[in-house]
């Protein structure tokens, strides 16, 4: 039985499902109908997943089996609830006011087979919801999951797309949302004014994680700033970088400074210099073990 990788859910979960029907492969965007610990929903498929697949997603991603293909009548059934989730956040919304409660409302997720509805808010601590949670029951007569998230899950949620042009990251393709330092920034001389290295979030964009690792393998093959380096002869000080061009700026001793390629340039200072910390580090070692067997 062939196993699809699919997508569903508002917070666009991804999870790999079986489909028993093997004389009747599914293709990508092709909607179904599964069944996930949160009960039927609707998914849309993405690709097939193969043995040697599995070992690329954790170990915890979702599972579960594909009920059927999408029909007419799941549509048409899916676009009732959908019409009805902006009346039932209203009525929440009246609600979280009625009982004073600190917290804002997101979004309202009501799952396709029924078995329960999700709100999602936001709020600075804990909230007691539990007569939200009552009300609500009456009211929609179904089970009421209450999900506190984050400003990058209401992104997720709301976004649409970002400063790029194209879709959000976060409410396309991605599993989870790595962390994104300023120092990734900084590494990719990236301007360092917030609103142009801020995502819809808010906080830094989830891109400024993507070349990051290459930008820490290319610049392990530059020399450090301050490293002595001798370049057509004459001795110069490192003082900055370009990572992406393997170019660095040097300084003279009579303070003449230029930009040069690292290939045109050679590293004087021993302890500065990996390559020849490891010649030496070898050296050393086979020292040492010729006078082990002298002994």
């Amino acid at each position: 039985m062939p196993d699809y990788l699919v997508r569903f859910g508002t917070m666009r979960f991804h999870g790999i499902f079986t489909w028993n029907n093997a004389k009747q492969l599914l293709k990508r965007d092709n909607y179904v109908i599964i069944r996930s610990d949160r009960g039927l929903e609707i998914a849309q498929i993405l690709c097939e997943v193969t043995e040697e697949d599995f070992a690329q997603f954790p170990s915890d991603i979702s599972r579960g089996m594909i009920v059927r293909k999408m029909t007419n009548d799941d549509a048409n059934e899916f676009n009732r609830i959908h019409y009805h989730e902006t009346e039932e956040f209203q009525t929440c919304l009246r609600c979280i006011s009625r009982l004073g409660l600190q917290m804002h409302l997101v979004d309202i997720e009501h799952i396709f087979g029924g078995e329960r509805i999700v709100i999602y808010y936001l709020a600075e601590g804990r909230v007691d919801f539990r007569e939200l949670v009552r009300l609500l029951a009456t009211e929609f007569q179904t089970r009421i999951e209450m999900r506190q998230i984050g400003v990058r899950d209401e992104a997720k949620l709301l976004a649409d797309y970002g400063d790029c042009g194209k879709e959000c990251c976060c409410n396309t393709y991605l599993m989870a949302m790595p962390p994104v330092s300023m120092k990734m920034a900084k590494l990719q001389k990236a301007t360092l004014d917030p609103s142009k290295i801020s995502g819809r979030c808010g906080r830094l964009k989830c891109c400024l994680r993507y070349e990051y690792p290459v930008y820490e393998d290319l610049l392990e093959k530059l020399p450090p700033i301050g490293a002595n380096v001798r370049c057509e002869g004459v001795v110069a000080k490192v003082t900055g970088y370009e990572i992406l061009a393997q170019q660095v700026y040097i300084e003279t001793e009579d303070h003449l400074r230029k930009l040069v390629d690292v290939s045109q340039i050679a590293i004087l200072d021993s302890e500065r210099n990996p390559k020849v910390r490891k010649e030496v580090a070898s050296n050393e070692e086979n020292k040492s073990k010729g006078s082990g067997k002298s002994r």
